[in-house]
């Protein structure tokens, strides 16, 4: 153990569970927490609290709520036609970030992949399918990652799609804005120079 009374071993076992956490990290947050009780910890526990309480996804897309439906869902003006595909709510907020998309989205929940049993069942297509159809949606942006099994899902997805008419398109992938192709893997760079367009 830590060392510390079994409560605070627990908490750091418990938050060493986190992404990016390791038992090091989480025990130093957590001693920090413990330090200041009064402004972090009670507040974090509350604020927890209430999230485990209130928190669900949204009943359409997949998004985190304390309604039915998500505010981008709610907002009528987001009804473009436009609906963009992501793998988990991370990236949905990524999305966000940026502004530019005024459409609405679907959270997938993660990808396909054999090697850890995940099948179309496990995650949100056929919901995606029946929404396609339902909603009248005239572009499906598939804003997956660049892995092979982002790129696997992708294809399954055009394929249930098939006949529903549907324009699908994907993200550009390649050199970002301000990179230099010295710092750049090789995958990205063949993908850039794949998509290649007029200059």
């Amino acid at each position: 153990m830590g060392g510390g009374p079994r409560e605070i071993d627990a908490l750091v076992d418990l938050m060493a569970r986190l992404p990016g956490l390791g038992p090091r990290s989480a025990r130093r947050a957590v001693l920090h927490l413990v330090k200041k009780r009064a402004v972090l910890l009670l507040p974090l526990a509350e604020a927890m609290q209430r999230v485990g309480a209130n928190v669900r996804e949204c009943t359409r897309c997949g998004n985190i709520t304390t309604d039915e439906l998500c505010d981008i869902c709610a907002d009528q003006g987001r009804a473009t036609g436009e609906l963009c595909v992501v793998e988990d709510v991370g990236d949905l907020w990524a999305m966000e970030r940026g502004g530019a998309f005024k459409g609405r989205y679907h959270v997938l929940g993660g990808t396909l992949s054999a090697l850890d049993a995940v099948g179309p069942e496990e995650l949100r297509i056929p919901d995606l399918v029946a929404r396609v159809k339902r909603e009248g949606i005239a572009e499906v942006i598939l804003a997956l990652n660049a892995t092979v099994d982002g790129q696997t899902t992708a294809h399954y997805i055009a394929e249930e799609l098939a006949d529903t008419g549907v324009m699908l398109t994907s993200l550009a992938q390649g050199v970002p804005i301000g990179g230099e192709l010295d710092y750049l893997d090789d995958g990205t760079i063949s993908a850039a120079l794949k998509a290649r367009k007029g200059f």
